[in-house]
């Protein structure tokens, strides 16, 4: 008996037969799944600093982003800086949002869902008197954070919010956001010319 597959076309603009590929490859030889993500990030004055993502570890061996990618963070005036980019924690934002967003497009992808918008708004509320020292009973972090979705689409409700659901599961920012992760700091201090 002679089995015939129709091979999955791309979808939502994600290449569906090599997303299975991957899992595959995986599947196959788990050593090609550990990656490090690296950024280099330089003080530039006040509460300005620049961060440059250009090089990675990945799939058993060191690789480099088509582009370098250069992002600016600042605090705004109100905060005693120059607000020339956003906050850090304002990235944080902007880190769960698109996390979640790429696994919903690419799990719909996987599932034979077409998606024809996607849109978030996400909110973190935060009590400064955590970071400025002003209070040990209130943390320095969001205090919470919610995603709201709008998405559209050929599926059911029930479908899309299985959907989400999966992506919030798999979502490593996700993950880190709500377990928390280990993070060591180092320092290597020399004295200024």
């Amino acid at each position: 008996m002679t089995v015939t597959t129709t091979p999955r076309p791309a979808r939502n603009g994600v290449d569906v037969p090599t997303l299975f590929a991957t899992l595959d490859a995986v599947k196959e030889n788990p050593a090609i799944a550990a990656f490090q993500f690296r950024a280099q990030n330089t003080w530039q004055s006040g509460t300005h600093s620049r961060t440059v993502y250009s090089d990675f570890f990945g799939a058993m061996q060191e690789m480099q982003h088509r582009e370098a990618t250069v992002v600016e963070s600042d605090h705004p005036e109100v905060l005693v800086g120059t607000d020339k980019a956003p906050t850090p924690v304002e990235y944080l934002l902007h880190a769960i949002a698109a996390c979640v967003t790429s696994g919903v497009v690419n799990i719909a992808s996987a599932r034979g869902v077409t998606l024809t918008k996607v849109s978030s708004t996400v909110v973190g509320n935060i009590d400064l008197r955590g970071i400025l020292g002003l209070s040990d009973q209130v943390r320095n972090g969001y205090q919470g954070i919610t995603v709201s979705f709008e998405i559209e689409c050929d599926a059911d409700e029930e479908t899309l919010r299985g959907i989400v659901e999966q992506s919030r599961r798999r979502s490593a920012v996700y993950d880190v956001l709500t377990n928390g992760t280990t993070v060591r700091i180092d320092v290597a201090a020399r004295q200024a010319a």
